[in-house]
């Protein structure tokens, strides 16, 4: 279920600098992330990739190993809404190994057999995109918020950069106070990744949560009164490291475990 992004993923371990894959839940080694994006033009699309998500393939991907999966979509309803897949992986290669173990497994099979072999008369959704992310040094594996305080409202951020350099640059901001600046104001990061391959590169996601969006903002509010954050911004080494961003507002849907 991976798409031709394998070949380029495969490619570019040389660039990266990993000879070797992580073992599971290594604390040194970063982890890898899968963003899927999914185009739809009704609710009866975003109904049926939904349940593909929650009946067949998050728990053929737990059975692997691979958790927590995270489903969103936007915040206001509407047709047309994308449904957006986080998908967490200990290795590169742990991520390589995903069709291999889905096609070998008989439950995920079953379940998916509608929705995989959908005919272009009843097509199940438009098109999706699909990113490989690796995470950030300063948070190199993601977090989940507590039970206790399971959030409702989920802002996905890319910020774009003009050249390689300068998203390199964008990043070292981020872990020189950004990210410790967040945690202290609440906005409680999910995840902080630079994109390996997709569609909109040299190009930094990340993903922070909230109980509600007037409390998300709040949040905001802090980090934009924040010493440390005036200080990184004023600081002439990070100048002009970005050229863009794109903010969406997400709510879980039922498949999601995050």
């Amino acid at each position: 279920m991976i798409p031709r992004i394998l070949i380029a993923i495969i490619a570019t371990l040389a660039v990266l600098g990993h000879p070797s894959c992580a073992t599971a839940a290594d604390p040194v080694k970063p982890q890898y992330y899968e963003l899927r994006v999914y185009t739809t033009k009704s609710e009866d699309q975003q109904k049926r990739v939904n349940d593909y998500w929650q009946n067949a393939t998050v728990p053929a991907y737990n059975r692997m190993g691979i958790q927590p999966v995270g489903v969103f979509t936007e915040l206001q309803d509407s047709a047309t809404n994308s449904i957006y897949v986080f998908i967490p992986c200990d290795s590169l290669e742990a991520f390589v190994a995903i069709p291999t173990q889905l096609a070998a497994d008989a439950d995920y099979q079953k379940a998916a057999a509608e929705f995989l072999s959908a005919p272009k008369t009843n097509a199940a959704y438009e098109h999706f995109e699909s990113s490989l992310l690796v995470a950030f040094d300063g948070m190199k594996h993601m977090a989940v918020p507590p039970p206790d305080k399971r959030p409702n409202v989920f802002e996905l951020r890319t910020y774009l950069s003009p050249s390689e350099g300068k998203s390199l640059n964008k990043m070292k901001m981020f872990e020189s106070g950004e990210i410790k600046v967040m945690n202290e104001v609440g906005l409680a990061p999910i995840f902080y990744s630079r994109t390996v391959v997709g569609p909109r590169m040299p190009s930094l996601v990340y993903m922070t949560c909230g109980e509600n969006l007037e409390v998300h903002k709040k949040h905001w509010q802090g980090f934009s009164a924040a010493p440390v954050w005036k200080q990184l911004q004023a600081d002439p080494q990070f100048k002009d490291n970005m050229n863009g961003s794109i903010k969406l507002i997400l709510k879980r849907t039922s498949a999601s475990q995050i």
